[in-house]
């Protein structure tokens, strides 16, 4: 279970630490409504991360039969997959910082604390990388027990949230540097780094 635990912690952080549209849109919100709002509206991602976790680790479930004979070739393909998501990840930061892209936008009126969490709930669930990432990194391990399957879903659900509500938290007094082009660089960074341990677990896990 605590293997569980810490994998789902790696996971959450691996998909929510890095600061894009999503993120920014949090931390502008917060900045210019209230941090009631914020916490709202950073809910609101971390339920479609915690969503997409769930349907992942259900899928790799209901597959695990069928995907037994494969499980190892499986494990180095989803391995292969995560660090493909890393240096992509790494790689798009890099040369959006190099070319100085800061996306400005006129925001509207802020929405109440209701609308700010099914706003984000929604935007983030349009992320197809989200779901991607947590197929790939529960299709490639073992198969587990439904309580570590619920440990990992919760794990990575309280990951992302407690990095959205520090996002949310900090929005007037950070909002400026983590959304800036060296706060988007760093964060990516990080996040290509974590995904990348997984990756690296996963192709040294015992066949």
């Amino acid at each position: 279970m605590s293997a569980a635990l810490v994998a789902g912690l790696l996971a959450g952080y691996g998909i929510a630490v890095p600061v894009g549209a999503v993120a920014a849109h949090l931390v502008t919100l917060t900045a210019r409504s209230s941090l009631r709002t914020g916490v709202c509206a950073a809910l609101g991602v971390a339920t479609a991360d915690g969503l997409y976790a769930l349907l992942a680790t259900l899928g790799g479930s209901a597959l695990a039969a069928a995907l037994r004979p494969v499980i190892v070739p499986l494990r180095w393909a989803s391995a292969l997959l995560l660090a493909t998501l890393a240096v992509r990840g790494a790689a798009g930061a890099l040369r959006r910082y190099r070319e100085h892209r800061t996306a400005t936008r006129t925001a509207p009126p802020p929405p109440s604390p209701a609308r700010a969490y099914l706003t984000l709930l929604g935007l983030t669930l349009l992320n197809p990388t989200t779901l991607l990432y947590f197929a790939a990194l529960v299709l490639g391990t073992h198969a587990t027990a439904p309580s570590d399957r619920a440990v990992f879903v919760l794990a990575a659900f309280a990951a992302s949230t407690s990095w959205q509500l520090l996002l949310a938290g900090g929005g007037t007094l950070l909002g400026r540097a983590l959304t800036g082009p060296r706060g988007q660089l760093a964060t990516a960074l990080v996040s290509s780094g974590v995904i990348m341990l997984l990756a690296a677990r996963m192709a040294a896990a015992p066949g």
